[in-house]
């Protein structure tokens, strides 16, 4: 029998007491999360697709001006996309929260589904989201599996197998998921599994001696659960940016992305050498205002932004002038919010001072 056979059957022979221990351990010790202690099949909804790659610390601010705002399908069903926009601002892929005005329209003024193949139907939601919002909101059993819910099932296995990237090592423990998942208590048994891949199971240092499911852990046992699971190494792509910052009689050159953009549709940034009709090699000759390193799925992107001279004449496409006061009212992504606050927080500096010279 081999150790990933063995140490699954002695995992699904003590299910009843896996099941129960995680479940008490969940109740008992559990963040008190604003959708978690007022829980609504729209929170839910809310809390899953800003969860999407973010962390918890980072949405929770957001899910309370969010549901302030917009509190439930109807409301954001109504509310304009630029609007939606400017609550989502700062959270990144934005194209959760066009997916999740989407989802508002099709499901408002109807009764919601409850089934997790037909939350699969709508805007935006995959098979994780689906099956955490059938599963918390309406007690569907069935299983959520993400990458948390791979490390600690990996771990409880000890399964070895080398698995080319998340979304595949998901698939294989899917199954396995399924077996576990509490059919009396699915919604807090699957968010009971995040909560251990979030608070104790973790991808280094895991706290195993503080676990409450500790003894039906193979990788527990043998001392050795930083060994799983087992992903082949991503490959990072580096790409290079150069944006350029004009200014002129209080206002700020920035590029509003086309609503049809695939992504950042509908908002402003500052404009990259080429639309400003620059070459990055001309542009990077002016003041260095800011340099950023930032990673997005597999990419790893170097941006630079420099000082330049406004274009004269008509504007390239999809270049706007917008006076400085009203920065704030309009949606800019996150990164961008954060660089043009920090230029402009600066702009008593030498690297401002040279700027307004050569704009004049």
């Amino acid at each position: 029998m081999t150790r990933k056979t063995s140490a699954r059957e002695a995992l699904l022979a003590g299910r009843a007491g896996f099941q129960r221990d995680l479940l008490v351990w969940y109740r008992a010790s559990r963040r008190r999360l604003p959708w978690r202690e007022s829980p609504s099949p729209y929170g839910t909804v809310v809390s899953e697709f800003m969860l999407q790659q973010t962390q918890v610390a980072t949405v929770l601010p957001y899910f309370e001006r969010w549901m302030a705002a917009l509190p439930g399908f109807a409301e954001l069903a109504a509310a304009p996309e630029s609007r939606v926009l400017k609550l989502w601002e700062g959270l990144g892929y934005y194209s959760r929260a066009r997916n999740l005005h989407r989802l508002a329209k099709a499901v408002a003024g109807k009764p919601l589904p409850e089934s997790s193949d037909a939350w699969a139907e709508l805007p935006g939601v995959g098979p994780y989201t689906a099956a955490a919002v059938a599963s918390i909101a309406f007690g569907e059993a069935r299983a959520c599996v993400d990458g948390n819910v791979v490390r600690i099932l990996a771990r409880l296995t000890r399964d070895g197998t080398r698995f080319r990237d998340s979304a595949s090592a998901s698939k294989a423990f899917g199954p396995l998921a399924g077996e576990l998942v509490n059919r009396e208590h699915p919604g807090d048994h699957n968010q009971a599994m995040m909560e251990l891949g979030a608070t104790v199971c973790f991808r280094r240092s895991p706290r195993c001696l503080v676990c409450p499911v500790r003894e039906y852990c193979g990788a527990a046992r043998a001392g050795d659960p930083e060994d799983y699971p087992s992903l082949e190494a991503k490959r990072i792509e580096h790409r290079s940016v150069v944006r350029v910052w004009c200014e002129r009689a209080g206002r700020l050159l920035l590029h509003a992305n086309p609503p049809g953009a695939r992504s950042l549709a509908s908002l402003h940034e500052l404009p990259t050498a080429e639309q400003a009709a620059l070459s990055p090699e001309a542009a990077s000759k002016g003041p260095l205002l800011s340099r950023r390193s930032r990673g997005i799925t597999r990419y790893r992107i170097e941006e630079s932004i420099h000082a330049a001279k406004a274009p004269a004449g008509l504007l390239p496409g999809g270049l706007a002038w917008v006076r400085l006061e009203a920065l704030d009212s309009i949606a800019l992504s996150g990164p961008h919010r954060r660089w043009i606050t920090q230029v402009l927080s600066e702009r008593g500096g030498p690297a401002k001072r040279e700027a307004s010279r050569r704009d004049r």
